[in-house]
């Protein structure tokens, strides 16, 4: 079965597939439906796997007061943090 519709295609696309089409030596429609179903058969890339951080314990340091954030930073960064 075979459908007539009305499609719009960018200048760009339109050239390709008449060069195309010139090189397989085809029609335009032809050349049109073949590459749609390359396009729609081709099996999708697979998915990466997402990018996990593992959490690592880093322990208590005695002597540090974890509520006092600029503590922290100085002991981190040293007293020239500034």
């Amino acid at each position: 079965m075979s459908i007539r519709t009305t499609v719009t295609l960018d200048d760009d696309v339109i050239q390709r597939v008449k060069r195309e089409s010139r090189a397989r030596g085809a029609s335009f429609k032809e050349t049109i439906n073949d590459l749609l179903r390359a396009a729609l058969l081709e099996k999708p890339k697979p998915r990466r796997k997402p990018f996990k951080i593992r959490a690592m314990n880093l322990g208590y340091r005695p002597g540090l007061n974890y509520d006092k954030i600029e503590q922290l930073i100085e002991y981190a960064e040293g007293p020239w943090h500034r």
